[in-house]
């Protein structure tokens, strides 16, 4: 069983910058994809970046690409979503999921494992 936790949301201005962390616990972290999304109220949860476990590909949504930066440390155990640039449109509650895997997983379903969630709240 691996569990999940979130940190790092925050309330930022249009233009801001944060940086989320998910720390990892019960499994082989470097043998895990490890993914972003985020839900916006009333809206469906999206694909927001992923990193694959022992290589390291990298894949993000259009909407974040150049902007977000997806980054794991597998001696910490923990993987980063580091977000420049940041508009209200961002906001929403990000998530963070694992799968043991190598490959970019950008769907939801494909991963049995989550967190709880942070909150990110990006003001204009």
């Amino acid at each position: 069983q691996v569990q999940l936790v979130e940190s790092g949301g925050g309330l930022v201005q249009a233009g801001g910058s944060l940086k989320l962390s998910c720390a990892a616990s019960g499994g082989t972290f470097s043998s895990y994809t490890m993914g972003w999304f985020r839900q916006a109220p009333g809206k469906e949860r999206e694909f927001v970046a992923a990193i694959g476990g022992r290589f390291g590909r990298t894949g993000y949504a259009d909407s974040v690409k150049g902007r977000f930066t997806i980054s794991r440390d597998n001696v910490k155990n923990t993987v980063y979503l580091q977000m420049n640039s940041l508009k209200p449109e961002d906001t929403a509650v990000y998530y963070c999921a694992a799968r043991n895997s190598i490959l970019v997983l950008t769907t939801g379903n494909e991963y049995p494992y989550w967190g709880q969630g942070t909150q990110v709240t990006v003001s204009s």
